[in-house]
């Protein structure tokens, strides 16, 4: 094994524009927000996104210009309402959508994951679904029962950019407790090519190697790890810090219009060198302690 620790700002450098994007995270949980405001900073554009329930990563980057197209099973902002950057844009014709179930969503990782083309499945019969994405859905007959089924393409991405708990320098990263999660991150790191992954903690080896079964994604997969406290802000991780709802509120009040946005990414991103600038906008690790639910992030 081999050290795979780096800056947040050498492991966006891979990345360029016109590349496609699997986003970690559901919903208002770890959110990959560290590496957007990076991939926002460096100009990187073109993006086709893949995500499971996107919330202020999605949402961020189109505000910025940054996405072409994308193909998930919801953006929005769960209970606070629409992702208005996404709308906006998707309204206007700029970003292309491909909706999917959550189940199929599911089949396509998962065939990534194992290395095959393809995975059928009969959710998304009788829906409209199948005509807005042809090029990803084509009606096939199983050869030992006649029955139709859809086969949905594997969901290949460039690059997969997560936010995760702990990791050691090697890149084996943990939950903080054994769980069932309502993401597909675990997933999402079996069918990757390059992983970036960010995390509250960087831990010794031997901290891994006490609780074996903790680890969800192994050093296997991961290209670069970058430790990034607060990484998911304002978005919560859990067993770490709750969502800054506030935060949350004041993004949306400024993405009501372009021109906020253009605002709220000057003075929250663009005027920004790196991470730690950015927790220095909402005073830093000192005043987030008071979303810290466990202590973790300290």
């Amino acid at each position: 094994m081999k050290s795979k620790i780096v800056s947040l700002k050498d492991a966006v450098s891979r990345i360029e524009s016109g590349s496609t994007i699997a986003v970690g995270g559901s919903l208002l949980r770890r959110q990959p927000m560290a590496i957007i405001h990076e991939i926002i900073r460096q100009d990187i554009r073109d993006l086709t996104l893949l995500t499971w329930a996107t919330t202020m990563a999605t949402d961020m980057l189109a505000g910025a210009g940054a996405v072409r197209r994308w193909e998930g099973i919801y953006a929005g902002f769960f209970r606070h309402g629409l992702a208005p950057n996404f709308r906006r844009q998707v309204e206007a014709g700029l970003i292309e959508t491909h909706d999917y179930s959550e189940s199929a969503t599911v089949a396509r990782f998962r065939a990534a994951g194992m290395g095959i083309s393809f995975l059928p499945i009969k959710s998304m019969l009788g829906t409209g679904m199948v005509r807005k994405s042809p090029d990803q859905i084509k009606e096939i007959r199983c050869p030992f029962t006649g029955d139709t089924y859809h086969a949905l393409a594997a969901a290949h991405a460039d690059f997969t950019i997560l936010h995760g708990y702990v990791a050691d320098e090697y890149g084996n990263v943990q939950w903080p407790i054994v769980r069932d999660s309502d993401d597909i991150d675990q997933m999402m790191a079996s069918a990757s090519k390059r992983l970036i992954v960010t995390v509250e903690k960087i831990v010794p080896h031997s901290e891994i190697q006490r609780r074996p079964a903790l680890t969800y994604i192994p050093h296997t997969l991961v290209e670069a790890i970058v430790e990034a406290p607060y990484g998911a802000h304002p978005c919560a991780c859990d067993g770490f810090y709750d969502e800054d709802e506030a935060a949350v509120k004041d993004y949306l009040a400024a993405a009501k219009t372009p021109e906020g946005t253009s605002q709220y990414l000057a003075d929250h991103v663009f005027s920004r060198r790196d991470h730690a600038a950015y927790l220095e906008t909402f005073g830093g690790r000192e005043a987030l302690r008071a979303l810290n639910v466990t202590g973790g992030a300290e």
